[in-house]
């Protein structure tokens, strides 16, 4: 999952380089914590964060998959 997350990132930031991807795991719950550049914020969140839902969307279904609860943060 986590993969997958850096794949959908860097394909969209303008510095790929800089997309980082941490996973901390809390009883069943998998939480993914993205970062970015700080220029690069703005289309990964989209307008009114319709990007960033559609991510969440994404990792939400493929944990399920594999039964496990996932959650994605977008810090700065």
């Amino acid at each position: 999952m986590k993969e997958l997350l850096v794949y959908i990132a860097q394909h969209l930031v303008d510095h790929p380089d800089q997309v980082s991807v941490e996973a901390v795991m809390s009883g069943d719950t998998m939480n993914l914590q993205l970062r970015v550049a700080q220029e690069d914020m703005g289309k990964v969140i989209g307008r009114q964060g319709r990007i960033a839902k559609e991510i969440r969307t994404l990792i939400k279904a493929a944990g399920l998959r594999e039964n496990l609860r996932t959650t994605v943060e977008i810090l700065d």
